[in-house]
C-alpha cells in the first residue's frame, strides 16, 4: 500500500484591510524619516491641527486639512509609537475583520478617525497623529465577542490596562498623542459593537461542502476496501512507502 502526504505552505494576504493599513503607516514612516526627511510628509499631510488656541490651528479653508481628519492614523512619531500601535492591530484586526468582513472594517477605521480628528479640531490645542484611536476601538470591539457570552475575559483586561496604561503615563503630554483618541476609540468601538452584526455565514455553501466531503470519503472508503481484498494486496503492502510532497511557500 502506498502512503501519500503532501503538504503545501502558502503566504496568504488573509486580512487586506489591516495588513494594507499597517503597511502604509510603515511605509510612510520610513519614507519620512529616511527617504525624505527634508518635506515632512507626516508633519504636513498625517498630522490633524489643533484648536483656534494651537500654534498651527485647523484651517477651514484648506482641503488638506480636511483630508488630514482621515489621514493622521497614518502617522506615528517614532519606532515605538509604530510598532506599539501596530502590534496590537495585527494581533486583533485579523480576527474582527474575519468576523465583520473588510469592507464594514474599513468603513469602521474611516469613522474612528474621523472622530478623533473632529474632537481633536475642537477640543485640544496639540496636534494629533498616530494609529492608538484605531487600536483602542479594536480592543473595545474585540471584548463585545465575550461580553456577549456574559462574560469578560481576564487577557482582555490585561491588554486593556496595560495598552491604556502604556499610552496615558508612559507618554509625555506634549508628544501629540492625545488621551481623547482613546476614549474617542474605545466609544467608536463601543458604538460598532452594538450596532453592526457580524457578516453572516454561508451556511448552504457549508452544507454543500459537507455533503461533497462525505460523499469524497464514502467513495474512498469503498476502493479501499475494494483494493483491499484484490489479489494484489500482498505486493501492494511488501512495497509500502512514503511520499512527502514539496513545500510551497
Amino acid at each position: 500500500m502506498k502512503k501519500s502526504f503532501k503538504m503545501n505552505l502558502r503566504i496568504s494576504y488573509n486580512s487586506p484591510v489591516i495588513l494594507t493599513f499597517c503597511i502604509l503607516c510603515t511605509l510612510i514612516f520610513i519614507l519620512d524619516k529616511y527617504a525624505f526627511p527634508k518635506l515632512n510628509l507626516i508633519a504636513n499631510i498625517f498630522t490633524v491641527p489643533g484648536n483656534s488656541k494651537s500654534a498651527v490651528p485647523f484651517n477651514f479653508k484648506s482641503v488638506t486639512d480636511y483630508l488630514k481628519l482621515f489621514t493622521h492614523v497614518f502617522g506615528h512619531l517614532n519606532w515605538n509609537h509604530l510598532v506599539g500601535n501596530l502590534s496590537f492591530i495585527l494581533l486583533i484586526g485579523p480576527l474582527l475583520e474575519e468576523r465583520y468582513g473588510s469592507p464594514v472594517i474599513t468603513l469602521m477605521f474611516c469613522v474612528t478617525a474621523f472622530v478623533t480628528g473632529v474632537l481633536n479640531v475642537c477640543l485640544i490645542p496639540n496636534s494629533l497623529l498616530g494609529s492608538s484611536g484605531i487600536a483602542f476601538m479594536l480592543i473595545i470591539l474585540a471584548s463585545f465577542t465575550s461580553i456577549s457570552k456574559n462574560e469578560i475575559p481576564l487577557s482582555f483586561l490585561f491588554v486593556f490596562i496595560l495598552f491604556l496604561g502604556s499610552e496615558i503615563f508612559l507618554r509625555k503630554s506634549d508628544s501629540g498623542i492625545s488621551v481623547l483618541a482613546h476614549v474617542a476609540g474605545g466609544l467608536c468601538g463601543s458604538m460598532f459593537g452594538f450596532l453592526v452584526a457580524p457578516k453572516a455565514r454561508p451556511a448552504k455553501k457549508a452544507k454543500t461542502q459537507n455533503a461533497s466531503q462525505a460523499s469524497y470519503s464514502a467513495s474512498s472508503q469503498s476502493e479501499y476496501g475494494n483494493s483491499y481484498y484484490s489479489s494484489d494486496n500482498q505486493k501492494n503492502s511488501d512495497s509500502e512507502e512514503t511520499v512527502i510532497g514539496t513545500i510551497e511557500l
